[in-house]
């Protein structure tokens, strides 16, 4: 008896690990690639329980390096957040596929001024996700100063108490800013000019960063910290001796969007993602975590109206005006690399 016992208890055992290993195999999976620290990653769970779709989700520092691993052909991600110069040169390389919208009847509550931007005319590619500036977050107690323009990272008394952001286009871009070019510019003239500013600055900088930008700015390790907009709010909800300013002499206006790879290999998942997260509650959810401007209406009116009405956060039209959306510069790319490589170098 306890023979039979025993075998009946092992041929269940086997039985149910069969099941489970099949359950596993056919389970759809949806591989995410997104920025560092920018989901509630709480959604995740309520996705997959509402869709029976389970989440890979692995996140990367900057658009260059989301680029070379998806151009690399190695992975096997249905879900890209590409930032709007990146959104071009993909679509430009075959590297994208298009998206359906009815099956994302969720876009409508995405704002229809920043629907068909000159990246992706038609959003046959695209939906936005998040958006931004460019600018300059400071401790309010470490200076003495308005603090209103590019010139501010270039001055000598804080020195090694700025932080710049180990990203080409948007460090390259202040310099430009500050010289009164374009951050699109092609010029080689313009761009030895915004390489040699870059590398008198040095000196005075304390770290290249990325998203330990804003933890440093907390916990006061630095004065100044060139930074995105979303980065700025986070670090201010955190500690409300910080403060963000958009320079008189113009930003960048930038725009993070959702995309689906050539190649995904669940696509469908993919459109279900993107429809759960422009719902309004998820997208509020996402906002509020991120700190990033949202372009989805309907959370946006969810927001309590002092970040509604936040400068920093939703800036005026005349300050949007004074602002440059980045764009793909084709093989002029290459020069802004060697000049970041030069830079970082010496």
């Amino acid at each position: 008896m306890r023979l039979r016992k025993t075998v009946l208890t092992i041929l269940s055992l086997v039985v149910l690990s069969l099941s489970l290993a099949g359950c596993g195999k056919d389970q759809p999976t949806l591989h995410v690639y997104n920025w560092g620290d920018y989901i509630d990653e709480t959604i995740l769970p309520e996705f997959e329980k509402e869709t029976g779709i389970k989440v890979v989700y692995d996140t990367y520092s900057t658009n260059e390096d989301m680029y070379v691993k998806i151009k690399s052909g190695g992975s096997n991600y249905d879900l890209i957040f590409p930032s709007e110069y990146m959104v071009t040169r993909m679509i430009n390389e075959g590297m994208l596929q298009k998206i359906d919208l009815n099956k994302i009847p969720n876009y409508k509550n995405i704002d229809p001024k920043l629907m068909g931007a000159d990246y992706d005319p038609g959003n046959e590619y695209t939906l936005p996700y998040m958006w931004g500036t460019l600018g300059i977050l400071y401790n309010t107690t470490m200076v003495d100063e308005e603090i209103d323009s590019w010139d501010v990272l270039w001055d000598p008394k804080y020195a090694k108490e700025i932080l710049m952001l180990d990203s080409q286009r948007d460090s390259i871009g202040a310099a430009l800013l500050k010289l009164g070019y374009s951050v699109n510019t092609k010029d080689p003239k313009q761009l030895a000019e915004a390489g040699e500013l870059l590398k008198k600055q040095k000196p005075l900088v304390l770290a290249y960063v990325v998203d330990e930008g804003k933890d440093k700015m907390v916990a006061g390790e630095a004065v100044l910290a060139l930074t995105w907009s979303g980065e700025a709010m986070y670090a201010i909800g955190e500690n409300p001796d910080l403060a963000y300013a958009i320079p008189k002499e113009g930003t960048n206006l930038w725009f993070d969007v959702v995309a689906i790879p050539k190649g995904a290999k669940n696509v469908d998942a993919a459109h279900k993602f993107i429809d759960f997260l422009n719902r309004p509650e998820i997208a509020l959810r996402n906002t509020e975590y991120t700190g990033y401007s949202t372009p989805n209406l309907a959370a946006w009116a969810m927001l309590p109206e002092e970040v509604r009405n936040d400068p920093a956060a939703y800036p005026s039209e005349d300050v949007l005006a004074n602002a440059e959306v980045f764009v793909s510069l084709g093989e002029t790319l290459k020069e802004y690399d060697r000049i970041w490589t030069e830079v970082k170098a010496f």
